[in-house]
Order: structure tokens, then sequence, then C-alpha cells
């Protein structure tokens, strides 16, 4: 077995009883007729299903808006890539001759797509609970470094509350100016509490208030 192979297995911290479907994992449809891509498929499926099961235990006050966008920053491309890029995933990788000639090994697409399929293969050979592990503990570091719940909601809301608990009056969110066409309209909106004021332009009128409250609430003492 190469070395690189003996480390990446140590940094997966998993012991395939089907090596077989490793390998399928780290080929790419470029080098072979039996490749990655049903793997990826499922692959992305499971962490998408165990990055959502974490959020949804450690944010039980998230609204299902904020909880998506959360997701969706953990599951992007280029997160993945970022990951496998730890891994050195891209030595591993089997790829044809023009994949490797153009940069394959550390393309971000093709790191994500192998590292999904990773997980399909380990779904596959040791289960869910096998598979949920891995994920979790390759995303250890940037789940530490997730938003906390009041900071995933929006400035709106977040503005509500800073008010309603010192007692003060809620913020009188107020249209000034609507320029463009229907199908194109840009909304300029001033937000006001006591004597402060904001004001911010969106291209909806919610766009718009949301960052005037954002302004506003930079304005405010902690």
């Amino acid at each position: 077995m190469r070395s690189s192979a003996v480390r990446l297995r140590a940094a997966l911290n998993y012991a395939f009883r089907q090596p077989g479907l490793l390998e399928e994992a780290l080929t790419h449809r470029s080098a072979a007729p039996r490749h990655n891509e049903r793997l990826e498929f499922l692959g992305d499926a499971l962490l998408n299903l165990v990055i959502a099961e974490y959020l949804f235990q450690c944010y039980p006050q998230a609204s299902e808006g904020e909880l998506s966008r959360l997701r969706a920053t953990l599951v992007k491309g280029e997160a993945l890539a970022e990951l496998a890029r730890g891994l050195k995933l891209g030595e591993e990788l089997r790829l044809g001759q023009g994949e490797l000639r153009s940069g394959g090994p550390q393309r971000e697409s093709i790191l994500a797509d192998a590292l999904e399929a990773i997980f399909g293969a380990v779904y596959l050979d040791g289960g869910l609970d096998a598979c949920r592990a891995l994920i979790l503990r390759l995303y250890q570091d940037d789940l530490v470094g997730l938003a906390s719940a009041s900071e995933l909601k929006d400035p709106k809301t977040r503005l509500q509350e800073y008010l309603q608990a010192r007692q003060q009056p809620l913020p009188v969110y107020s249209v000034l100016e609507i320029h463009g066409e229907p199908h194109a309209q840009t909304f300029t909106v001033e937000c006001a509490v006591a004597d402060r004021r904001a004001v911010a332009m969106g291209s909806s009128r919610r766009k718009a208030e949301q960052d005037a409250a954002r302004r506003l609430l930079e304005q405010l003492p902690p």
C-alpha cells in the first residue's frame, strides 16, 4: 500500500471492510468506467442529512430559513474542497490524462465530488453512524466556528429584541423613494428609533428594511 494511501486512511480514521468502495470513491469518470458519480450522489444526500440534523439539534430557536442558510455555507463546493485539500485528497484521485494535465487534482468541483463520494462509500461500508461520525469529525472546526443562535436572526428581529429588552419604542420603517420599472425597482427605506435614523436601499422593500435595521443596530451601544 502506498504511504500516501495509508496516510489518507489514517486521516479519515476509518478502516474499510470493502476497500473497493474507497477506490471507487477516488476514481473520476475520466479514469475508468466504474467511477465515483453514483457514490457522490449518495454522499451529497448524506452530507445534507447529517449537517441538517446537527443544526436542527444545536439551534432550536433558528428558523427554517436560518438553518437552510447555515447548511448551505457548510455543504457548498468551496467548503468541501477545502476539507478535501486538508486531507490531501488530490494526491489519491484516479484521473484521466486530460484531467491530470489540466489541474484536475486541485480542481474544486473534483475534490468536492470525491469527498462526497467518500461519504457515500463509508455509508455503504459501515452504515449511517460511521458516516455521521466521519462527517462531524471532518467538519469539527467549521461547526465550532458557526455563528451563535442570536447572530442567525435577521437584523429587523435583532433590532426589535434589542429595543424590547430595554423597554424602548419599536422602530418605524418608512419608504422614502421607489425608483425604476415595476420589474426592476429600487427601494429607499428609513429605519427610525427615537433620535436615530438609518437609510438603506434594496431591490425590495424587505431587503431595504433589513439593511436599514442592520445599519441602525451598528449605531446602538452593545
